[in-house]
């Protein structure tokens, strides 16, 4: 595996400088929000849960403000075949996790997976921890800006099956939300975009940071998509 030797051990900072004016409202919503207003889902009081980060990275492509975003390998234990943030569990090596630790981690894990360069990624808001009940990841998601853009791709297909940007046109294009539910009774918002479908804990963090950054638009929260009971 690569690995993001510029960030391993030494200093990762967050700055808001040079950002793009379409990013304030981004910007603002990651300094404003509350954990309860992204999710119900919090780490445990008890610090269990294990430590790890994904990567919120906005770029700027021919259609104007876009995400990058990964498909997990089907082989995989956890998450299997679900389009996804890049991100894992931290490492040792990446340092405290109550301190710098994730955004190192989130900026590793993006080059493992994707094959971007960390050194073309400002990293510039961290959203509270978040956690996901099913693998037991206490999740802090890091906010960046791709001020240069570096080629992506799948780097190990037993990890990823693909790489891809999605137009934050086309997240907020009402014909592509959807409502999905599963046999367990999970519901929870999806998107339907890059013939993929969205969901989980990607979904509810892309429709909180839309709804908070003012872009989100009225949708049809009655249009369903049901989920396949291995999912």
């Amino acid at each position: 595996m690569t690995r993001a030797s510029e960030t391993q051990g030494g200093a990762v900072a967050l700055s808001k400088e040079g950002l793009p004016a379409w990013l304030d409202p981004v910007v603002d919503a990651v300094e404003t929000v509350e954990p309860l207003q992204l999710s119900r889902f919090l780490p445990p009081a008890d610090g269990g849960g294990r430590q790890s980060a994904v990567l919120i990275l906005f770029g700027e492509g021919e259609r104007g403000p876009e995400l990058l975003l990964m498909e997990r390998a089907t082989s995989l234990r956890s998450h299997a075949g679900q389009p996804s943030f890049p991100g894992g569990a931290l490492d040792p090596e990446d340092g405290d996790p109550q301190g710098d630790g994730p955004l190192r981690a989130a900026l590793r894990e993006a080059e493992e997976e994707t094959g971007l360069d960390p050194t073309g990624v400002q990293l510039f808001g961290v959203l509270p921890k978040l956690y996901i009940p099913v693998s037991g990841f206490v999740v802090t998601p890091v906010v960046g800006w791709w001020r240069r853009p570096s080629p992506v791709g799948v780097v190990d297909p037993n990890e990823t099956a693909r790489v891809f940007t999605v137009p934050v046109a086309d997240l907020t294009d009402p014909a592509h939300r959807a409502t999905t539910y599963h046999p367990s009774g999970h519901r929870g918002p999806a998107f339907l975009v890059e013939s993929a479908l969205v969901w989980g804990f990607t979904a509810g963090v892309i429709d909180r940071l839309l709804h908070f950054a003012g872009w989100e638009r009225p949708w049809d929260r009655d249009k369903q998509v049901p989920l396949n009971w291995r999912s």
